[in-house]
């Protein structure tokens, strides 16, 4: 990534920390068959709202396109991501208390921030993976492809066998023949 936006802990103890940034197409890794097709926009606010805590509430929108394989019927789609976030981080020593178990059990997502502060390419990066859909699909009412001959059944429709054989029972059919149906 390019230029990273750096919060730290000193300046936000003078003031909130506002923030706009655009992260150029490309830039951010999924590590997956999706990628980002427009530069993504994100925009809001830092506040400090424990100091002796180090806690950090940080709140904005952010917007993105990104790219991928329709899950029915293999067809590029893009989609459009709008978010709202709002989110709390702490300093990474408070990650796990004295008797090794994590915080923020009660329902509430928390993140951590090293020395150096939050970095918001980082964040945006976090809320943008969670923001995904689980199913990227080209419309709610995709067909997808035939299991038999591979054609995108959006496209054209088939003549196989819409009846799909579950052949794990295949092996009882030659069984009955060989013991007779009487047994």
């Amino acid at each position: 990534m390019g230029v990273r936006v750096l919060i730290s802990l000193q300046e936000l103890e003078l003031r909130d920390v506002r923030f706009e940034t655009e992260i150029p197409a490309g830039e951010i890794d999924f590590d997956s068959e999706v990628k980002q097709a427009s530069a993504l926009r994100a925009r809001g606010v830092a506040r400090l709202l424990n100091s002796s805590l180090g806690e950090i509430r940080v709140e904005g929108d952010l917007n993105v396109v990104v790219e991928g394989a329709c899950d029915c019927c293999l067809d590029a789609v893009r989609f459009p991501i709008e978010n709202h976030f709002d989110l709390i981080y702490l300093p990474a020593e408070q990650a796990v208390t004295e008797d090794g178990q994590e915080t923020g059990q009660a329902g509430i997502e928390v993140g951590y921030y090293d020395d150096r502060g939050l970095v918001v390419e980082e964040m945006l990066r976090e809320v943008l993976l969670l923001a995904l859909p689980m199913r990227l699909v080209c419309s709610e009412t995709c067909k997808g492809i035939c299991p038999v001959c591979g054609q995108n059944r959006n496209q054209r429709d088939c003549a196989c066998a819409r009846q799909a054989v579950d052949d794990r029972w295949s092996q009882l059919k030659g069984f009955r023949t060989e013991v007779g149906p009487n047994s």
